[in-house]
């Protein structure tokens, strides 16, 4: 059990007891550029709500010419509004729709636009992976996520059409991987090369002692919102 202690919140999956993701990130350094470039906001970036919640963006999407953050709906829950920077003085976005356990998704409508929301995710300082689709997840498949703790880890699909039980109930229609994922890393993107896959949901074990994590298919929250990808 000491392995586990970084992870917050029963929940159950594949028959086995686990923890599931603390909602929470951790604090990041405040997006804004001293040079004057436009805040950017990707897959992976942290966003502060006006509750104090810190949640990860797992993918823009959009619907027309508006611009949408798909996020964990356990984390973004109660909150409104959503800012670039920990001092929440570059408000992005507002919540608009979020459920939790089911399903566990939320989407943050972007509302500020002197702020750029390229169709990337982060890979770290200075470099991002552009992504162009969403499809479903396939045992065997390569995939990675760009978790804000442990950063971009790699490694396959290992089941589909997983559930995982909560006390507040049950999320059906997940996938899994063999890639660990630490405290702080809910609603992180997960994508293979150019292909969106799915959003951090929860996870077993730690990168410490390493073990399972799930997550929700993209594909079904742009459909349940109506969403495309760029």
């Amino acid at each position: 059990m000491a392995a586990l202690t970084l992870l917050l919140g029963w929940f159950t999956a594949t028959g086995s007891t686990a923890y599931a993701q603390e909602s929470a990130a951790p604090a990041a350094t405040a997006p804004t550029p001293a040079d004057g470039r436009a805040v950017e906001i990707r897959g992976g970036s942290t966003l502060y709500s006006g509750i104090g919640t810190r949640c990860t963006v797992g993918f823009n999407a959009r619907s027309g010419s508006t611009h949408y953050g798909l996020m964990d709906g356990r984390c973004v829950a109660g909150a409104t509004n959503w800012y670039a920077d920990a001092a929440r003085s570059v408000l992005v976005g507002v919540t608009a729709g979020a459920g939790f356990p089911s399903p566990d998704n939320a989407v943050i409508r972007y509302t500020n636009t002197s702020v750029v929301y390229p169709g990337e995710v982060t890979l770290g300082p200075g470099g991002a992976q552009d992504i162009t689709r969403a499809a479903r997840p396939v045992i065997g498949q390569s995939l990675c996520h760009a978790g804000p703790v442990t950063g971009v880890r790699c490694g396959t699909v290992t089941a589909v059409n997983v559930s995982v039980h909560y006390p507040e109930g049950t999320i059906n229609g997940l996938f899994s991987s063999n890639i660990c994922s630490d405290r702080g890393e809910v609603g992180a993107p997960a994508f293979s090369g150019t292909t969106a896959l799915g959003i951090i949901i929860a996870s077993s074990g730690n990168c410490s002692s390493g073990g399972v994590t799930y997550y929700q298919p993209v594909v079904d929250l742009l459909a349940r919102y109506g969403l495309s990808l760029y």
